[in-house]
């Protein structure tokens, strides 16, 4: 993505990329050191992730575990600050693992600079990942 795209633009690049499984792409939309944090993350869950290596570290066994359809009700609120963007919306899909349905739905606090992601706070329903099939992170933890 160009250096100037906004970072609506970049957020919904990259919700392309995750249905499209393409999480090299993903990660790669991350500065070098970048990060991604999941505050509501339960124990055994990592919190922060540093750098755009960890973030594809995160993300490559995503779609073995998690089959991503749509993002419907996607909202992008813009802030005061002009880099940053308050995002609201859901995953829907299905668990690979069980064929059950994914609907999960996030609140994101997303940071731009040059074109890349520099800060991504994810708000996700920790309890969602106690569902069969949802650990998609394994070993990574």
């Amino acid at each position: 993505m160009p250096a100037h795209t906004s970072p609506a633009d970049l957020y919904r690049h990259g919700l392309r990329l995750l249905l499209a499984k393409d999480m090299d792409g993903f990660a790669g939309l991350w500065a070098e050191d970048g990060t991604m944090e999941f505050p509501f993350a339960p124990p055994g869950w990592p919190r922060l992730l540093e750098g755009r290596e960890a973030v594809a570290a995160y993300m490559s066994g995503y779609p073995d575990h998690i089959d991503l359809h749509d993002f419907p009700d996607v909202r992008i609120h813009e802030t005061t600050d002009p880099a940053t963007s308050v995002v609201e919306m859901r995953g829907a899909g299905r668990l690979v693992r069980t064929g059950d349905p994914f609907d999960m739905r996030y609140i994101a606090v997303v940071t731009v600079a040059d074109g890349h992601i520099t800060s991504y706070r994810d708000y996700w329903n920790p309890l969602a990942v106690q569902e069969p099939g949802a650990d998609f992170v394994g070993s990574a933890r």
